[in-house]
């Protein structure tokens, strides 16, 4: 069966009902199921040596390596988002492996810090946080972000619309966008959108699988640990209590699934991360210490209730969109 974007539009405005029911009945039956164990990640950067020894650090490599065949081939040439005249793209800039980019979900920030009248190196592997309560899935206008039971956070690249929200959100501005790739090819290609938003998942897959993420097998240092969510937070306040240090990340944005930890405030930290990447240059977060929840703000929360009637269309046009590949599905193979 052709989907053409006029027969997807139409049943997706015939549909909004439906599909509201839908999603609705869809949260319940989760609600429902029996709890999964939730995970989390300690990153101790008094082990962290960046892999100096190496071109590229292993956290990296694995992870590229372990992703890389979900990496996104663009169709080019690659349309502006209308109505703005731009677009990104990352397709020949794969190499770059000291931010984010679509390409690169992992980098080692390497740093010079002041800490008690000197400077001092510190190599901080940064990624996705994996927050308790994600901004970017509360407000996501196409509903593809999902803060799974074991509590990683995962974009569903297959129905993602690269609206770049879950970035403008996200208190470190994680995800990554890349056009030319993506659902709105097929349905909107001039008027939705502009690619796909990619990220960090926690190597949800291997942890499903009882194995342990990529970047945390292949560190050398043992720098990166995987636990429980209880064991690392009660690991992480001993440690901290015992080698009189400091942790990150498990009240930032209201807790996440990510520990950092460090002997070094991490209000210097911050501050040299600010003074190195010209403070908050795109694919280098910051590490503000207390950094909040956008959408606890009243002005953003306002912003989320503007764009919730939309978010509405859009998730009963991807209710009705998967439908239809059902069918097309179905009516394949009967022929």
């Amino acid at each position: 069966m052709a989907i053409t974007r006029r027969t997807f539009l139409k049943r997706a405005a015939l549909s909004g009902v439906t599909a509201a029911v839908v999603l609705s009945g869809t949260e319940k039956a989760a609600a429902q199921m029996s709890p999964h164990q939730e995970y989390a990640t300690i990153i101790d950067l008094t082990k962290c040596d960046g892999c100096s020894h190496l071109d590229t650090p292993a956290c990296v490599s694995a992870c590229r390596s372990k992703n890389q065949p979900r990496f996104p081939q663009p169709e080019k040439p690659i349309g502006d988002y209308w109505p703005q005249p731009f677009h990104e793209d990352w397709s020949d800039k794969q190499q770059i492996i000291d931010r984010l980019t679509p390409y690169n979900w992992t980098y080692v920030q390497h740093l010079e810090v002041e800490h008690q009248g000197r400077k001092v190196r510190v190599h901080i592997p940064r990624r996705c946080m994996h927050c308790d309560n994600p901004p970017c899935s509360g407000l996501c206008p196409f509903g593809v972000i999902d803060n799974t039971p074991e509590g990683a956070v995962v974009i569903d690249t297959d129905m993602c619309f690269g609206g770049a929200k879950c970035r403008d959100v996200c208190p470190w501005g994680i995800p990554q966008r890349q056009a030319g790739v993506g659902l709105y090819k097929k349905v909107a290609p001039k008027f939705a959108g502009g690619g796909v938003m990619y990220k960090c998942d926690m190597c949800i897959d291997l942890i499903q699988e009882g194995k342990e993420p990529a970047c945390v097998a292949a560190c050398p240092n043992q720098a990166i640990t995987l636990g429980t969510k209880e064991e690392m937070r009660a690991y992480a306040h001993r440690w901290a209590d015992e080698n009189q240090g400091h942790i990150y990340g498990d009240l930032e944005n209201g807790g996440t699934a990510t520990f950092y930890l460090s002997q070094i405030p991490f209000e210097n930290i911050d501050q040299a991360i600010k003074e190195q990447e010209n403070d908050g240059k795109p694919g280098r977060p910051s590490m503000e210490v207390g950094i909040n929840n956008p959408l606890d703000e009243p002005g953003n929360m306002a912003k989320a209730f503007a764009i919730a009637p939309v978010a509405g269309v859009l998730a009963a046009g991807l209710s009705v969109y998967k439908i239809m590949q059902g069918e097309e599905q179905h009516e394949d193979s009967e022929a």
